[in-house]
């Protein structure tokens, strides 16, 4: 049941909000872009109905219409018998602007929405995290594969030289080196007894 003018109180950033549809809001920053839509499931009453201590099921969607700053807060510090010391501090709290598009008294946990997460939480720096991280997977793998690769310069008679050279021909293992066959091989000078030292470390 949905009514025009359903009323509900939720709580975002530790603070409390009483809200109903078409209703702009500033919450504490969300990590969210504008034009999004996020879902606050921390809902203390919608209606009639009193969470114990939040209603469930229940959540109101909102559009997020901007990142902004707020007012400058100056915080004045001044020391009793100490006349030389005054400190003022300049602060400006990070808000989002958010428009109330929907309340739900119900189904708001299967609506599929993303949630509104604090972008000082940890959940909300994970979010931001898992982002970039997915790009990043690539990079990951091609690194493991690196760190598996032995230190050949370990073989007697392999210096740094020679082992990027072995390297940049596809050999970065004790076991790769083992099985080359030194009469075949030709994309770099490998040395009979660099394969038996191989053989023997592999």
């Amino acid at each position: 049941m949905k009514e025009e003018h359903m009323f509900a109180v939720l709580k975002t950033g530790g603070k409390q909000y009483k809200v109903q549809a078409g209703d702009i809001l500033r919450v504490e920053k969300l990590a969210a872009e504008a034009g999004e839509t996020v879902q606050f499931n921390e809902i203390l009453m919608v209606g009639a109905t009193v969470g114990t201590p939040v209603v469930s099921g229940a959540g109101v969607q909102a559009e997020v219409i901007d990142q902004i700053k707020g007012e400058k807060v100056i915080h004045f510090v001044k020391r009793r018998r100490k006349h030389s010391s005054k400190r003022t501090k300049g602060h400006r709290q990070q808000l989002t602007l958010v428009k109330i598009t929907e309340v739900l008294e119900n189904g708001a946990d299967k609506s599929g929405v993303k949630a509104a997460i604090g972008a000082g939480s940890v959940s909300g720096v994970a979010v931001a995290a898992a982002k970039p991280a997915a790009k990043k997977a690539a990079p990951k793998a091609e690194a493991k594969a690196e760190a598996a690769a032995d230190d050949l310069t370990k073989i007697n008679g392999v210096g740094p030289a020679a082992a990027k050279k072995l390297a940049d021909a596809g050999i970065t293992t004790f076991a790769q080196l083992a099985a080359v066959d030194v009469d075949s091989f030709d994309a770099v000078k490998v040395k009979a007894d660099w394969v038996e030292q191989a053989k023997e470390l592999a």
